[in-house]
């Protein structure tokens, strides 16, 4: 396993330097092209090819920071009822790098769960992308979204995502 990146969020307009807002569009962290292209960003080039000849996986790891969330909470599309022309890959430009993330299109078929009230001591873990073929969940489309059930007064979602390289 290789730990690669962690993302801190807040929902606060003021936020400190390098903490992002909750993600509120429809998406998948990586897409079938980028996923090995993460693992030959983090690895020297011979052991990346190598693993590469085996499945891997990019998983994150989520959580709730400081307090429960209550706004802003993260809802994942259940990956069974994600149709490979549901996903349409879309680039994230960075100032000195493109990676390329997945949106997700509407359709009838897709089932939302969402996890309200999660406290500091509950994690999720999303499968980002899997090199394995099966169709049973390469992948975890997911969002933030503005729940009609929060208080208005509620404070603002605190998170941190830690992204890994697993391989098998």
């Amino acid at each position: 396993m290789v730990v690669f990146d962690h993302t801190l969020r807040d929902g606060k307009p003021e936020r400190a330097e390098g903490v992002r807002e909750p993600v509120k569009y429809i998406h998948n962290d990586q897409t079938f092209v980028s996923g090995p292209r993460r693992v030959r960003d983090h690895l020297p080039v011979g052991e990346a090819e190598r693993l590469l000849q085996g499945r891997v996986a990019i998983v994150n790891l989520w959580r709730p920071i400081g307090e429960t969330v209550q706004s802003s909470p993260l809802a994942l599309c259940d990956s069974r009822s994600i149709a490979l022309n549901d996903l349409v890959a879309s680039d994230l430009v960075y100032p000195d790098k493109v990676g390329e993330t997945y949106a997700l299109v509407f359709n009838p078929r897709h089932r939302w769960y969402y996890f309200p009230h999660m406290t500091p001591d509950e994690y999720l873990l999303l499968k980002i992308y899997d090199s394995a073929g099966d169709p049973i969940a390469r992948l975890s489309a997911h969002s933030a979204f503005d729940d009609p059930m929060s208080p208005a007064d509620a404070p603002a979602r605190r998170s941190i995502e830690l992204r890994s390289l697993l391989f098998f």
